[in-house]
């Protein structure tokens, strides 16, 4: 027996052997080699290594929410609303021989109801360009504006506040924080009407004063801008300058007092606008705080003071262009003038507070204006009005990325010609934000 079992054992351990040499001939296949991602530090926190290439990538992005109370000026109004905002946007940056070479791209969209007026947006492209070395091209913050500024307000202040425009830019760094910029930009437009010293009122519309329109032709060269930077440890200073094109395509009589006349179009005019904005960090009064400022002179440009077409507040809506036709068949240039500025200060490491304002002038001189009924003329200067803003916010970050606020906003437009029976021309508004930033 026990012959028979020392046989049987002998025999498969024979067997495997066998089995393992043949198997040792069999061709071996390789395991794929395994892709890690790595951490890029070269450009901050947050990069990473596309697998494969050299090319770090940073994925960011934003969830808002914001409630906000208006003064309602009778029953038929909205006093609330609410918005929704996300943002995801996509930083990629590659070291060439050439220097850097980054693509950034920002999607945005909004859902807004009540006060801020019922829309839901498509994915917009808030930012979209690509740098090489000092060239950018694509849609970027406007090199008009200082984007280091520490504004913090959850409100629209009158000032150039950093929009995002379509560019084509060249940056010469200088070292040592300073840098100088040459840009074409997109067209940035004030409107084209005035006159509107309107009010909605029992008895409907009222208009004050004759109405004018400045029909814009096509523009046949971009807007072109400047500035000279400064960035360093205590803060940052930034001068900037931007020419606009001025073109007319109203048919005016270049022979006044004769009939018919021989009518033709105004001379283009360029408008212009100088701007300083700057920032002050104030260690000495706490931790994070800063100080910052904005002032800018416009003439036919007065986009760059931030209007659009108007200016309203409670239910006076007051007009702005940035040039009208005189009488005399030229073209006139609105002027004004703005400056914001406010105060950031950490009461403790996660609650910090914000105070700012604006103030803001337009002025259109003592012309006369052409008016929608023929033979209508009304001095310019019937349009002129001051604008201020005041506010201040509370925002507490329990965690880093997230803020939880409440902000408090007071406006007031006062127009420099008459102003409609019943019209209110200052209003009180309040906000409250959670916001999350990764």
């Amino acid at each position: 027996m026990k012959l028979a079992k020392s046989l049987f054992l002998g025999s498969v351990a024979g067997l495997a052997a066998v089995a393992g040499a043949q198997a040792a001939d069999l061709p071996a296949k390789k395991a794929a080699a395994v892709e890690y991602v790595r951490v890029c530090s070269t450009y901050g926190a947050g990069f990473f290594y596309i697998p494969g290439t050299e090319t770090c990538l940073r994925v960011a992005g934003r969830a808002r929410a914001e409630f906000r109370y208006v003064e309602p000026l009778d029953r038929s109004q909205d006093a609330i609303g609410f918005r929704a905002r996300g943002r995801i946007q996509l930083d990629a940056r590659t070291a060439t021989a050439y220097g850097l070479l980054r693509t950034f791209v920002r999607f945005e969209m909004t859902r807004d109801t009540g006060v801020y007026g019922f829309s839901s947006t498509s994915a917009n492209v808030d930012q979209a360009f690509v740098q090489f070395g000092g060239l950018t091209a694509g849609r970027t913050v406007s090199f008009y504006d200082n984007s280091d500024l520490p504004t913090g307000h959850f409100g629209t202040l009158r000032f150039s506040d950093a929009p995002t425009v379509n560019v084509f830019a060249y940056t010469f760094s200088f070292g040592n924080g300073f840098s100088a910029t040459l840009s074409a930009e997109e067209g940035r437009f004030a409107g084209t009407f005035l006159g509107n010293r309107q009010v909605v009122s029992d008895t409907g519309v009222i208009s004050v004063v004759p109405n004018t329109l400045f029909n814009e032709a096509g523009q046949t060269y971009p807007d072109l801008v400047g500035n000279l930077k400064y960035a360093g440890t205590w803060g940052s200073a930034q001068l900037s300058g931007a020419l606009h094109q001025l073109r007319s395509d109203d048919l005016v009589n270049v022979t006044p007092g004769i009939t018919p006349g021989i009518f033709d179009y105004p001379d283009s005019e360029l408008g212009w606008s100088v701007s300083f904005q700057g920032s002050l960090n104030l260690p000495a009064l706490g931790a994070g705080d800063a100080a910052w400022i904005a002032v800018s002179y416009a003439d036919g440009a007065l986009g760059y003071l931030g209007f659009g077409s108007s200016a309203t507040v409670g239910s006076l809506n007051v007009s702005i262009a940035d040039a009208f036709v005189g009488a005399d068949g030229d073209i006139d240039t609105g002027k004004g003038w703005s400056v914001a500025g406010g105060l950031r200060h950490y009461w403790t490491p996660t609650i910090r507070q914000n105070v700012f304002g604006s103030y803001a002038r337009v002025e259109y001189g003592n012309t006369l204006v052409r008016g929608f009924l023929p033979g209508s003329l009304v001095n310019a200067s019937a349009f002129d009005f001051d604008e201020w803003r005041a506010g201040t916010n509370v925002i507490w970050s329990p965690v880093a990325g997230l803020d939880l606020g409440v902000e408090v906003l007071y406006a007031n437009v006062d127009p420099r010609g008459p102003n409609p029976i019943n019209a209110t021309n200052d209003i009180w508004e309040g906000r409250i934000r959670v916001q999350r930033d990764f």
